[in-house]
């Protein structure tokens, strides 16, 4: 009997992702420092970000699914991760500017998903009227920083115990990619 093989698929994310999304973000609300939100969210609270993320525009969220490899259709595909641009800041100067994340289901690790979901996020910003991407990394976190300097990000400046989350303060250092 042949083992069941699996793909990566990756495409715009959609409102019927919304519970699995919001479970894979609340996992690093709640176990870790990668995010500093400090409470973890319902799928009506997450709708509005969810929302802010159409399928066309220069604030994109892609998401990456398994996939049955055979022609068996899997009735929910697992979400393995998933990347987003968003506003850097809420001025107008600020427009051409976006802040890119990715995040990546903890059981999903070192497979290359965080390098399919930005080669697809990149590709879809392409076209779009935007100068540059940037990413904040809270420290420490080898894995992304080697992520985005794989795609052209080069650190510009750490803030230092700009957030405090379990009981600690964490830098985050900052990444600038030109597009």
């Amino acid at each position: 009997m042949p083992s069941e093989r699996t793909e990566v698929q990756v495409r715009p994310g959609v409102e019927a992702d919304l519970d699995a999304l919001t479970s894979l973000y609340n996992h690093y609300v709640r176990e870790t420092a990668i995010t500093f939100d400090t409470v973890a969210f319902t799928p009506e609270e997450r709708r509005p970000w969810l929302l802010s993320h159409p399928e066309d525009g220069p604030y994109r969220l892609m998401v990456a699914t398994e996939t049955d490899s055979q022609d068996i259709p899997r009735t929910s595909p697992e979400i393995l991760g998933y990347a987003t641009s968003s506003p850097y800041r809420p001025k107008a100067a600020y427009s051409t500017s976006v802040e890119v994340t990715v995040y990546v289901a903890p059981h999903a690790g070192r497979r290359g998903i965080g390098t399919l979901l930005y080669r697809a996020l990149f590709d879809a910003l392409a076209g779009e009227d935007l100068h540059r991407a940037y990413a904040g990394i809270a420290q420490p976190n080898e894995a992304s920083a080697r992520l985005h300097e794989r795609f052209g990000f080069r650190p510009v400046g750490t803030y230092r115990e700009v957030g405090r989350k379990f009981g600690r303060y964490w830098d985050v250092a900052w990444y600038e990619k030109e597009l």
